[in-house]
């Protein structure tokens, strides 16, 4: 692999609120990848590695014990800390594009706006965990009303603990990516997902090929 081929693997997360299809849209985007002979991983947040994993299951299963807003936002992190040494910063090095569900775009509308956390101080987690590497894209998911609700009636028994806030935290979280999204308007890219997989499919290639494209520019 050369330098150039380092230099052109694109890191790309998927973003929204519960159920607006974020698996999907990363499966999708793999098969996309693979027609267009791209070298691609996937991972998720937080996860992605072992020690991620465990710390996945503490931050998201039900304990008798409360889990402090302060103690969540830092296994947050203590698993992007981890995920982004084993994981997201080879890939790149190796010229791998990295499908990623969930990064700190996903701190910032969970815990700034969700759970009231300044995001200066979250901004300052970010820069000692990861420093400048942020996403060249985000895709912003997001689904109607009708279509959410359904697909978490769907998944009524299996919610994990962060699954089961109530509505009027997701209603924060959902206007915390989108003032996310107004901010950084270049990185960010909303995607409907209410409709079909096709369509999805459509949309992801627009966006996909455009990246391309311009990463062999360089």
């Amino acid at each position: 692999m050369s330098d150039r081929d380092a230099h052109r693997a694109m890191f790309v997360s998927f973003e929204g609120v519960e159920a607006v299809g974020k698996s999907t849209a990363i499966q999708v985007a793999g098969e996309i990848l693979n027609e267009r002979g791209v070298s691609w991983i996937s991972t998720r947040e937080p996860g992605g590695t072992p020690l991620a994993e465990a710390l996945r299951k503490l931050v998201l299963g039900k304990h008798e014990e409360r889990v402090s807003d302060v103690s969540e936002l830092l296994m947050m992190f203590a698993a992007r800390a981890q995920s982004v040494a084993e994981v997201i910063r080879p890939a790149l090095a190796a010229g791998q594009w990295v499908l990623c569900d969930r990064f700190t775009d996903a701190t910032l509308a969970y815990q700034g706006a969700g759970r009231g956390f300044d995001s200066d101080r979250i901004r300052i987690l970010a820069d000692w965990v990861h420093g400048d590497l942020w996403p060249h894209r985000t895709f912003l998911l997001q689904a109607q009303a009708a279509v959410v609700a359904a697909r978490m009636d769907a998944r009524q028994a299996g919610r994990d603990r962060i699954e089961q806030q109530t509505d009027t935290f997701f209603a924060r979280v959902a206007r915390g990516y989108e003032t996310l999204a107004d901010a950084d308007p270049d990185r960010f890219t909303v995607v409907d997902t209410s409709g079909t997989v096709q369509s999805l499919r459509d949309t992801l290639a627009v966006h996909l090929d455009h990246m391309l494209a311009e990463r062999a520019a360089r």
